[in-house]
């Protein structure tokens, strides 16, 4: 009961949804645009990203530095000695003087290995990986950039070396410039070589996923054959260790100088086709690897 003097209680006044300032908008409302265009990624921003990456790390400074300074640093040396101890009056032939690039080229190949290693394992190692395949979904995508700025890499810095090489032997030792295709087999044909062996490393690295164990793999791969073929000494295994010895990576390196203690093995262009053969097959492993496990 209320008095003349007295208000009834009114019931408190209903809280109206605050509007949120216009700043908070969703940009639909507010009429904010961004300046940042939107477009849809494609290779190009992935070869970007892993040129990024790649020039970024150490161990790629590590490992090209190292190679650099052994394959011009043994080949060099070897055209000195030779040229110091050589006692023969008649000039060596381009041919010869090119085959003494074979060792600094094949101390080098283990760089390589460990950079095509190091170019995927090292972000599995870190986790990147989660954030390079988030930024990029398509994983495909991921494994091609990867391959091609590495292959590139490789192969341009190996095409200058070896020619770089090649031109001091022949000036240091006074020989004469060999044919055309014995310089391009040297030059070119070595440099595609090494680069896809790095490949070949990438793609054996994308399947264990683990450094130091794809390192060791691949490891194997360029000396043990090699290395068991010289101790096979019974008769019953004449076969396997012919053909160990004439499919094994220092082989076919020296195929390309053609100064190959085998007559039987790949000549020629031959050991590219081989490696890229394998290579391919290893790459399309490694590409069902990475889209199907999980990171």
């Amino acid at each position: 009961m209320t008095t003349p003097y007295q208000q009834p209680p009114q019931p408190p006044p209903s809280q109206a949804p605050q509007r949120a300032p216009q700043w908070q908008g969703d940009g639909l409302s507010s009429g904010y645009t961004s300046p940042i265009p939107a477009r849809r990624a494609h290779l190009g921003d992935a070869l970007a990203s892993e040129w990024t990456k790649l020039r970024s790390v150490r161990s790629t400074m590590w490992t090209l530095g190292v190679m650099i300074v052994l394959m011009l640093g043994v080949g060099l040396l070897t055209a000195l000695v030779v040229s110091s101890v050589s006692g023969e009056p008649e000039v060596p032939g381009g041919q010869e003087v090119l085959s003494l690039g074979f060792f600094g080229v094949l101390l080098g190949s283990m760089c390589v290995i460990t950079l095509g290693v190091l170019t995927i394992t090292s972000e599995y190692g870190t986790g990147m990986i989660r954030t390079t395949l988030t930024a990029c979904p398509s994983r495909g995508r991921v494994l091609a950039a990867k391959s091609l700025v590495f292959f590139l890499l490789v192969f341009v810095i190996s095409l200058v070396i070896t020619m770089t090489v090649s031109a001091l032997q022949l000036s240091i030792l006074g020989a004469e410039s060999p044919a055309g295709a014995d310089w391009l087999r040297a030059t070119a044909g070595v440099s595609l070589y090494l680069a896809t062996l790095g490949l070949l490393s990438l793609a054996v690295g994308t399947l264990i996923r683990h450094s130091a164990g794809a390192i060791t793999v691949m490891i194997g791969v360029l000396l043990v054959p090699l290395v068991l073929a010289m101790f096979m000494f019974s008769d019953s295994l004449t076969a396997v260790r012919e053909a160990l010895f004439d499919y094994s990576v220092p082989n076919q390196l020296s195929a390309f100088y053609e100064s190959s203690a085998r007559v039987t093995g790949p000549s020629g262009w031959e050991p590219l086709w081989i490696l890229l053969g394998v290579t391919a097959v290893a790459m399309l492993a490694a590409f069902f690897s990475l889209d199907k496990r999980d990171v």
